[in-house]
């Protein structure tokens, strides 16, 4: 498995990950819009993640396996370089869960954070149903430091509350 920055060409690929994986995401985060599991929906979706990333206000990331297929996503998001803090998020493909890959993308996107952008704190938010999600925050120096009133859903029942994980760098 290597990580590199998400591309403009990536959008097939990308594509073929979200829909493969649909349904287990739906089951941890808010699902997406219909018209993101689309060529031009994913498309716009990695224009826009590129034009925050030229931007300084994101860093996004794939994850591929040794073939090249993409098995993951990380990014860093929200960064805010006067705050020195940004969100990160990851996804993991349903059939590599267990593996290792979102402890290895989030020590990748601390070590972008401490190096690339000089930001010393990170958070992450995380549903209370998704105790995989917490346990790669925990076993990464990630405290659980608030529990927040959310308006996300998840498989259609609307959350009451989601949890904040920070970690100082």
């Amino acid at each position: 498995m290597h990580i590199r920055n998400l591309q403009a060409g990536d959008a097939d690929a990308l594509l073929a990950f979200e829909t493969a994986n649909r349904h287990w995401f739906e089951q941890h985060v808010e699902a997406r819009a219909p018209e993101f599991y689309t060529q031009p929906g994913v498309a716009l979706h990695i224009a826009a993640y590129l034009d925050d990333y030229k931007h300084g206000r994101m860093h996004p990331c794939v994850l591929l396996d040794d073939a090249g297929a993409i098995i993951g996503r990380a990014n860093l998001r929200q960064i805010d370089s006067a705050a020195g803090c940004a969100e990160v998020g990851y996804r993991i493909a349903a059939d590599q869960v267990g593996r290792g890959l979102a402890g290895a993308a989030l020590r990748h996107l601390q070590q972008l954070a401490a190096g690339t952008y000089g930001l010393r704190r990170l958070q992450a938010w995380v549903a209370p149903q998704n105790v995989a999600s917490a346990r790669v925050l925990e076993k990464n120096g990630f405290t659980r430091v608030a529990t927040m009133p959310s308006q996300d859903h998840i498989v259609g029942e609307q959350l009451r509350h989601s949890f904040l994980y920070e970690r100082e760098l």
